[in-house]
């Protein structure tokens, strides 16, 4: 599980590092670079989600034992 969990968190950054390539400063909230906002706020809500869950599988391991 946590090899899923890690392999997720990459997976995101690499999806963070493609959409701030597409992201047009000018105009941040329309077309594709609106998309590309939404990817990446997304993506960051999933590595916060990994990282909670990280912590709770580690308190959780550390209380059974």
């Amino acid at each position: 599980m946590k090899l899923f969990i890690y392999t997720v968190i990459f997976f995101a950054v690499v999806i963070i590092g493609y959409s701030a390539t597409v992201l047009n400063f000018d105009d941040l909230l329309k077309g594709d670079s609106g998309t590309s906002v939404l990817v990446i706020v997304a993506s960051l809500c999933v590595i916060i989600l990994m990282g909670i869950l990280l912590t709770s599988r580690s308190i959780a391991k550390k209380h059974n034992s």
